[in-house]
């Protein structure tokens, strides 16, 4: 009996991109904002932020209510109404795919969920009891929110999932639509990942932990991922959204194209809650790498997680060297974004789209000077001419949770 040729996977590209952040409330002008180094870190001037050890944080300055419908508007936490705009964008960037719904899907991660709500109606509890609860509260909570609202909103009926990986979540969610993908279970899948965390409690949560930048005083310069002088992150918050699209698909109805995920893995540390595995982060890179098969030395860019914490930026470079090298170029947008938790890993995914697609590499600001542990390429400016076809793009987050993802160009 001849042996019966297996079939090839489709490829999974991207066709649309969606995000608000504090550098912007579009991908254009997200992109524009990183290739000129300007800062989204800001002092938070609430009355609730003052009795804080740490008052700085990105935001987003959108006006989301002129961006819903007042339906929307009220029945969404800031979570979910930032899922959905970035959403609509990036189905508007793809051409509003013509697909049969059932063959359209949404994963969408979030490592929080409807945090905000949660504290919000718990103060309400509190102070007046059970019927000054809103009605819209268990809706508006659940992390599963922002994946169920795009699901409705573009009437997707192929699954609407919700990884939950901490700082992981988004990457996590675009590699879980890329499999979607290339298993054939879907056409097209809306992915990414979002978080809206900055309130009291999660800056109270992580300065307890010492995590956070305390430079209240300089919030542009706080955020140093590999400066020697690093002394923690920055919360920050956003969407990042990306239209993933089987090749056929896609080709067939004339979208353009703007690059594919190429290749993707998730491994789990298993060993502690907090404290990462510098072998898992260099296994999860060497996964992502065969799954696209690829080697380090295709690498051209690297878009690494390094949020600014002194011992995880050295964790990973030394990973990244390992797997990579240590000519390539490195950097982190999280220097002029903050971190976005659940979202960083989708935007980090989007910036890396964009520097394979126009050859300008974005630089990692603040660096006063390299950890002298941190024997990498770091970009401290934004480099322009490069030719590079396939990039990095690293997420990790508490819970032993890594991510790798691959992405090349169209």
């Amino acid at each position: 009996m001849s042996a019966v040729p297996r079939a090839v996977s489709p490829k999974a590209v991207v066709t649309g991109t969606g995000t608000l952040n504090p550098l912007g409330s579009t991908a254009a002008a997200t992109w524009n904002a990183m290739l000129a180094g300007t800062s989204g870190i800001a002092v938070l001037d609430e009355d609730w932020a003052q009795q804080l050890p740490v008052r700085i944080a990105g935001r987003v300055t959108a006006d989301l209510a002129a961006l819903l419908t007042t339906r929307e508007f009220k029945r969404m936490d800031r979570c979910g109404q930032l899922a959905l705009v970035a959403a609509r964008e990036a189905w508007a960037q793809a051409g509003t795919p013509d697909v049969d719904p059932d063959r359209l899907a949404v994963v969408i991660g979030s490592g929080y969920g409807g945090l905000d709500t949660t504290l919000a109606q718990t103060r309400e509890l509190d102070n007046g009891g059970p019927r000054k609860v809103s009605p819209h509260t268990l809706t508006r909570i659940m992390v599963n929110g922002p994946s169920a609202w795009v699901s409705i909103d573009l009437g997707a009926r192929g699954g609407a999932r919700t990884p939950v990986s901490a700082c992981a979540s988004g990457a996590e969610a675009i590699a879980q639509g890329a499999e979607m993908i290339r298993s054939g279970a879907a056409d097209v899948v809306i992915a990414g990942g979002v978080d809206a965390c900055v309130n009291d409690l999660i800056i109270s949560g992580f300065a307890q932990i010492r995590a956070l930048s305390t430079r209240n005083d300089d919030p542009q310069g706080a955020s140093r991922p590999f400066d020697r002088e690093r002394d923690g992150f920055v919360i920050a918050e956003g969407a990042a959204i990306l239209v993933l699209e089987s090749e056929e698909h896609a080709r067939a109805r004339g979208a353009e194209v703007l690059g594919a995920i190429a290749g993707g893995a998730v491994t789990s540390d298993a060993s502690d809650i907090v404290a990462a595995d510098p072998d898992m982060q260099r296994r999860v890179m060497e996964k992502a790498l065969a799954s696209a098969g690829l080697s380090g030395t295709d690498i051209g860019f690297v878009h690494a997680h390094a949020t600014s914490t002194p011992v995880g930026d050295r964790l990973e470079a030394q990973a990244i060297k390992a797997v990579i090298g240590n000519t390539v170029p490195v950097t982190s947008t999280k220097s002029l974004t903050g971190h976005l938790l659940g979202g960083a890993g989708a935007l980090g995914a989007i910036a890396t789209l964009q520097a394979l697609r126009t050859g300008d590499l974005p630089g990692t600001c603040n660096i006063g000077g390299l950890d002298p542990e941190v024997d990498l390429n770091v970009l401290t400016k934004t480099v322009h001419g490069s030719t590079a076809a396939a990039g990095m793009v690293n997420a990790f987050g508490f819970g032993g949770h890594s991510v790798a993802l691959v992405v090349t160009g169209a």
